[in-house]
């Protein structure tokens, strides 16, 4: 029974009057019970705010670990344009399947490092019970870790073809396709506010892609092309992104395996699969170049930040609410703007404008929490109760 509940108990009985009291002594009593109860009422609601008060350490981690998320993610997305546009005559294109490989392979070690830390069994321990005793869970994640796969080589593809600015507003279009696959198959109902806020997502998304918005590595003559296929890769993105989050969820619901543990278990199918695809895709690069052919310091730093983003990420979502991580979105889409203005010499045309200001609304109002019906909640007196007794007393 809980502290408050024990009070109520408590006020109930100190009401009932037993047959030796008088009304007066009743009603005395009500009266001091009813003030004992509004004094230890008071102080239950100061002990509730003491409790919300967040550790100034946590605070710390939490706002340190949001402003990583925001360099990470204008960061990445800049960087990656960069390396995919600008390139000495002399050097080779790298490839975005074998940035992928390595990227999970970098991404395998950091979390297997984490594990060993903080685990107190050893590292070959914890993969034995997690991966090769655990082989019908590994299958499973096969699947998220295909579509990640998949996902992580189309980003390459869109930044290709599309400026900084552009991509970070239309891969908004995540959160309308995780709230589709959410109502199909985890038969989830949204709100008339969030099916409003993904209508003007998709609205602000299309008023982006016609605006014609671009920066100086974007060519007139063959601009439309290019727009054409950043948006069906940032598409097929947004589409494995949703798809792999909700399976995700689906699948493993309740699981007790920490974030860690299960970026392993998904890292392993992810390496093989990226793998794979260098040599189906690929193939005769590969034999001219090398796997490594065109990694440069800048490509390298691409692939660290992309790493390091998983466990910033795990950080965030350990501290950070909702609501932060939605400021982080829409702050990283303003900076990247700023920053390809300045660097990119990209050109934000009032289109471009109005479809990102409606992106980053709809966003801020899906996330925004629901207003929950107010419950009535119980009185630590009961209004029948004592009314009853006071009657009681003057028939006595």
């Amino acid at each position: 029974m809980s502290e408050e509940e024990t009070i109520q108990s408590e006020a109930v009985e100190e009401l009932i009057p037993s047959p030796q009291s008088n009304g007066a002594a009743t009603k005395k009593r009500t009266k001091t019970v009813v003030k004992a109860g509004k004094v230890v009422k008071k102080k239950l609601v100061k002990k509730k705010k003491i409790i919300r008060k967040e550790n100034p350490q946590t605070k710390l981690i939490k706002y340190s670990a949001l402003l990583m998320l925001v360099a990470q993610m204008v960061g990445l997305v800049l960087l990656m344009r960069y390396t995919r546009t600008n390139r000495a005559p002399d050097q080779p294109l790298y490839l975005a399947s074998s940035a992928v490989f390595v990227m999970e392979c970098m991404k395998f070690f950091l979390c297997s490092c984490v594990i060993a830390f903080q685990s107190e069994s050893s590292l070959f321990e914890e993969l034995k019970e997690h991966v090769w005793n655990s082989p019908m869970e590994m299958v499973k994640l096969c699947v998220p870790s295909l579509l990640y796969t998949v996902q992580n080589n189309l980003l390459y593809l869109a930044l290709t073809n599309l400026d900084a600015s552009t991509y970070q507003v239309l891969y908004q279009l995540k959160i309308l396709t995780t709230a589709l696959f959410s109502a199909l198959l985890l038969q989830r109902k949204f709100s008339a506010k969030k099916w409003f806020a993904l209508i003007i997502l998709t609205i602000g998304v299309a008023i982006v892609q016609v605006s014609g918005s671009g920066d100086k590595h974007n060519n007139p003559a063959t601009d439309s092309r290019h727009r054409l296929i950043g948006l069906v890769a940032v598409l097929c993105a947004a589409c494995t992104s949703g798809f792999a989050g909700v399976y995700f969820e689906k699948i493993l619901k309740g699981s007790q395996t920490t974030l860690w543990l299960r970026n392993i278990q998904m890292g392993l199918p992810s390496i093989l699969i990226a793998f794979i695809t260098i040599y189906s895709k690929d193939s005769k690069v590969v034999a001219e170049q090398g796997i490594l052919g065109g990694f440069s310091v800048m490509v390298w730093t691409v692939v660290i930040v992309q790493a390091a983003g998983g466990l910033i990420v795990a950080v965030v979502v350990k501290y950070a609410d909702n609501v932060l991580k939605v400021f982080a979105s829409s702050f990283s889409i303003i900076i990247s703007c700023i920053i390809s203005a300045i660097f990119f010499d990209f050109h934000a045309t009032f289109l471009f404008l109005l479809g990102a200001g409606l992106v980053v609304g709809a966003t801020a109002i899906y996330s925004a929490p629901e207003g929950r019906a107010r419950t009535h909640r119980k009185p630590v007196l009961p209004v029948s109760n004592t009314s009853s007794v006071s009657r009681r007393s003057h028939v006595m």
